[in-house]
């Protein structure tokens, strides 16, 4: 095996199977699942559900946590708090049994409360673990919520490490929109086979033999069926095989009979610019200074567009060459547009519309 290889990051999947095992291992819980991020709108990009809640309280979940944002701990108020752990019974200032969450969630699967981490890193939030217990378990204490919480930061710098771009693209990767349509009980009714396609490559594990939409997805089409009128909720997606994908949803129909849609489309370079440069741990200034870099801009010309000196710009080119791995402003530009939004193989054939792939061109594609 290469060195290469050898230092190649663990896929996101893996991140947060080893973030979950050390977290249970430092507090056991009932229920658990984890679940990745899209740090620019917290909606669900995939995650472990095997252990997590029965998917028949799902669709209530989304709408609490994406539609209606009720509660103490729903996602948007977690990240926006300093800590990362948050305990419902103690968070709620009262009763939490009195709580939306707990009342239509927590009860009835049987559990009495519930412990959040989020994985926070670089001012985003990548990622959540969550844990329940039932009666027959003894309540958290503040000690858990102290294990829990030296589990975030770790967990979370694996996470947005793994999350790095090596996908391939795989010979007849489509590359129109797919489409999902929506009943009027927000029911999914239709799926275009390119949707399809983009829906079985989601990361995500769910219970064996349940049979759900996938979590990604309910969760955009929850937050537009809540969004006003007009609103485009989108999220992008990471798939199994390392592509990254755009979700987006809307409402289209009469009012009071509008139904919700979704498209699912291969992401764009400039959709993705923002989320690898955070991905890599880049500061403002450094992020300010490499989008000059690809841009084309010289040394004078990012001194004069950030007022700074020539000598501080190559200052912070120097900490992003070490952060991104590369020796020069060639292989900086090379590494993020080629190993992030192209396959990196030594001589592959292009399709027509310009994508590597993984291996020989197809009949049609010659």
């Amino acid at each position: 095996m290469s060195d290469h290889e050898n230092n190649r990051p663990p896929e996101p999947l893996d991140a947060l199977t080893a973030a979950s095992t050390e977290l249970l291992r430092r507090v056991p819980a009932d229920v658990w699942c984890a679940v990745m991020l899209d740090p620019a709108t917290l909606l669900d990009t995939g995650g472990l559900h095997e252990h997590g809640f029965p998917a028949e309280l799902m669709p209530r979940l989304f709408e609490i946590e994406h539609g209606i944002q009720e509660g103490t701990d729903h996602i948007r108020a977690l990240a926006a708090r300093p800590g990362t752990t948050s305990l419902l019974s103690r968070s709620t200032h009262g009763p939490h049994t009195d709580s939306v969450y707990y009342r239509d969630i927590l009860a009835p699967a049987g559990l009495t409360d519930e412990l959040r981490v989020t994985l926070k890193a670089a001012g985003h939030t990548w990622g959540l673990l969550v844990l329940c217990r039932g009666p027959r378990s003894r309540p958290f204490t503040p000690d858990d919520v102290r294990r829990a919480a030296a589990v975030s930061a770790p967990a979370a710098a694996g996470l947005r490490r793994a999350l790095l771009l090596t996908g391939i693209d795989s010979p007849g990767a489509p590359a129109a929109p797919g489409l999902v349509v929506t009943d009027r009980g927000g029911r999914i009714s239709s799926v275009s086979p390119t949707a399809a396609h983009w829906l079985g490559q989601l990361a995500e594990k769910h219970r064996t033999g349940e049979k759900s939409p996938p979590y990604a997805l309910s969760a955009v089409l929850q937050q537009v069926r809540h969004a006003p009128a007009g609103s485009m909720i989108s999220a992008r997606v990471r798939t199994r095989a390392g592509r990254w994908i755009t979700v987006s949803a809307w409402r289209q129909g009469p009012p009071g009979e509008e139904l919700a849609y979704a498209a699912l489309t291969p992401s764009q370079p400039g959709e993705l610019a923002a989320l690898v440069l955070d991905t890599y741990g880049l500061t403002q200034r450094e992020r300010d200074v490499t989008q000059q870099v690809l841009r084309g801009s010289s040394g004078a010309e990012i001194s004069g567009a950030l007022h700074i000196s020539e000598y501080t710009v190559q200052d912070h080119l120097r900490k992003v060459f070490d952060k991104i791995g590369v020796r020069s402003r060639r292989e900086l530009t090379g590494t993020l547009f080629l190993r992030h939004y192209l396959p990196v193989l030594p001589h592959p054939p292009l399709t027509t519309d310009g994508r590597l792939l993984d291996g020989k061109a197809t009949d049609q594609e010659k």
